[in-house]
């Protein structure tokens, strides 16, 4: 493969002249013309029109570049990673998180660490608790962090919290005069559900039936911040992960406990066969004092 070629195909296309791409690769104009005669030759198709002097190029040549960018993005990412890896000598991780401990909860653990003093970085990406278990699996990120209704076949796990979840509401809502919620006060209410696959919706339906209790559902969502923005908004009520919660007590949103059970479990997984080094374990270690932190200040607000 012509590499030198490409790359000087791809800065002539970028800089539009041969002048321009010489002085940027810092080489003669006609060796950047004999690069790209080279690589047309080797292609068996015209790339440019050359008229008048100057390079015209063809639709052929604009196909090219589409598939060329594509590569010299995935080797600037290369470089980058090189780059990180020589900066921090291997101390960089990089998790996965699902948003409702993405979002905040993890941003107060990174509060909580002297990473400028340790020279780490993380790299923290939030999505969905199926992407978080496809970057493990494909070895992309070096923890995930991941609701329970998800697969963990092919990794390496264990249970990260275990949490109650509670009752969201609008500051001026009724109900939010009240210390604890019960099933019936619920009933006619409008509601901001989580989808129908989501565990936790699972339990809170099984409760609702047991009590012949419906809510009026104007909403499904798949995360937890997302009926946490609603109940703001004052479109209704939600049941919500404690953990998420927290970042909307001082926004406008009331927090009950529920009176009945209802378990948001999140899961720590690892790609099979993954060492820990010490900064991964420190940085587990000031997750489960951010949350057992976090916790208390949650009984507080709701005591």
């Amino acid at each position: 493969m012509l590499l030198k070629e490409i790359e000087v195909f791809r800065t002539v296309m970028t800089c539009g002249t041969t002048s321009k791409a010489a002085k940027l690769l810092g080489v003669s104009q006609p060796a950047i013309s004999q690069s790209l005669r080279r690589l047309e030759a080797q292609a068996g198709i015209a790339l440019f029109l050359r008229l008048r002097g100057r390079l015209h190029a063809t639709p052929e040549a604009q196909a090219l570049l589409v598939e060329v960018d594509r590569c010299f993005v995935g080797l600037d990412a290369i470089e980058h990673r090189l780059r990180s890896l020589r900066q921090f000598s291997g101390g960089r991780l990089s998790v996965a998180s699902l948003p409702a401990l993405g979002i905040g909860f993890l941003p107060r653990v990174l509060g909580s660490m002297d990473l400028l003093a340790k020279q780490r970085t993380i790299s923290l990406q939030i999505m969905s608790s199926r992407e978080v278990r496809e970057r493990l699996l494909s070895g992309q990120c070096d923890m995930g962090l991941m609701a329970d209704e998800v697969s963990t076949i092919g990794l390496e796990h264990s249970f990260f919290s275990r949490l109650n979840g509670i009752i969201a509401l609008p500051a001026t809502h009724p109900l939010a005069g009240k210390s604890i919620i019960k099933p019936t006060d619920l009933h006619g209410q409008p509601f901001i559900a989580l989808n129908p696959e989501d565990t936790s919706r699972r339990q809170l339906q099984v409760i609702l039936d047991k009590h012949s209790v419906t809510p009026s559902v104007l909403v499904e969502t798949p995360y937890s911040v997302s009926v946490c923005e609603m109940v703001q908004q004052g479109l209704g009520i939600g049941l919500v992960s404690p953990v998420m919660a927290l970042d909307y007590a001082q926004r406008g949103i009331v927090l009950r406990r529920f009176t009945e059970t209802i378990t948001f479990t999140c899961i720590l997984g690892f790609p099979v066969g993954k060492q820990l080094t010490s900064f991964t374990q420190a940085f587990l270690s000031a997750m489960r004092t951010q949350l057992e932190k976090d916790m208390k200040t949650l009984d507080a607000l709701m005591s």
